[in-house]
């Protein structure tokens, strides 16, 4: 298989492009490398990617939200699906820099789109996320819930996009299936996640910012059962067959949360992070930030029921196999 995929520098990106060209699959990764967190360690995915795929491996830099440049970067390349899982990422910044969610999740995800229905791709895959429940206070979160209260800009790019690809999936039959992602984590990770943060800062020596005084819940997702669940998803499109798909669509559109469907205590993952890390945390109890949510905790009957989706990867395994690449990553014994 040909795939294309999006912000393939990035922390699911990386991790899937890795698993499709350990599978023999060949690879487009198109990434704009930017400066949101440490730009050195997309190029380290990047050239992991390249050291596994030889010339199954192509890489472009290039923004897809500039629709222009996107399609002569992809002129004479051959694709058969997409999994589009670049975005601006991150609620808490939606707030301070607004218009460039705006640019990358909305005008970039239609600028996707418009690839797929153009090439007649066989199949697209795209990142939601589970911020599109916003304060939903039913547990767990459905994707038959409706999500029409979203906290933060973020949130409602990702509700938008889900909006967008219904239309295109009713007009032109285009099989898409959107994944709302739930706290994902593990190996080569994102910097700007509590993961991470907790981890440098406990090796450190510094206080953790612990938000609505430690009263958070998370359902923590390692990685590995992400990158499963979109691989079941990519291989296998929804029918167009007038049946009503999971999320509620007629089309061939589907909707599926992809989590660990376990709510767990953000103050027993600071514990395993104290555990691994050899160290006491100092603690700094704080009230709840604008557009976060106290409680996630996904339903993944849909997935589970259709492509036999299931999680493995508890916490107690997680967080200490995250603690020790953190470790060997940054050269600390």
């Amino acid at each position: 298989m040909r795939v294309l995929i999006t912000g393939a520098a990035g922390f699911i990106g990386a991790s899937l492009a890795r698993a499709l060209l350990a599978r023999g699959d060949t690879v487009i990764g198109i990434d704009n490398l930017n400066d949101y967190y440490a730009v050195s360690l997309k190029e380290d995915r990047r050239n992991l990617l390249k050291q596994a795929g030889g010339n199954r491996f192509t890489f472009i830099h290039q923004d897809f939200s500039d629709k222009d440049a996107l399609a002569e970067q992809l002129r004479g390349l051959e694709f058969d699906r997409i999994v589009h899982l670049g975005a601006q990422a991150g609620v808490r910044y939606s707030i301070e820099n607004p218009h460039s969610y705006v640019q990358a999740n909305l005008v970039g995800h239609l600028n996707l789109l418009e690839v797929a229905r153009h090439r007649e791709i066989e199949h697209m895959v795209y990142a939601s996320s589970s911020s599109v429940y916003g304060g939903n206070t039913k547990l767990p979160f459905s994707v038959e819930d409706r999500v029409d209260h979203p906290l933060s800009l973020y949130a409602a790019t990702k509700k938008a996009d889900e909006l967008m690809s219904e239309t295109y999936a009713h007009l032109y039959r285009m099989p898409l299936t959107g994944l709302r992602f739930f706290t994902v984590y593990g190996p080569w990770g994102r910097p700007d996640m509590m993961m991470w943060i907790f981890t440098r800062k406990i090796l450190a020596g510094e206080k953790l910012p612990v938000f609505n005084h430690g009263n958070m819940h998370r359902d923590f997702t390692y990685i590995d059962d992400i990158i499963a669940g979109v691989i079941a998803c990519l291989d296998n499109p929804p029918a167009d067959n007038g049946e009503v798909k999971a999320g509620g669509s007629a089309a061939p559109h589907r909707l599926y949360n992809i989590g660990n469907h376990r709510s767990e205590s953000l103050m027993q993952v600071i514990a395993l992070l104290e555990e691994h890390c050899g160290r006491k945390a100092e603690l700094e109890m704080l009230p709840m930030q604008p557009g976060d949510v106290e409680r996630t905790f996904a339903d993944i009957d849909a997935i589970h029921q259709d492509l036999g989706y299931e999680p493995k990867t508890a916490i107690d395994v997680g967080v200490p196999a995250f603690v020790e690449w953190y470790k060997t990553y940054h050269g600390i014994a």
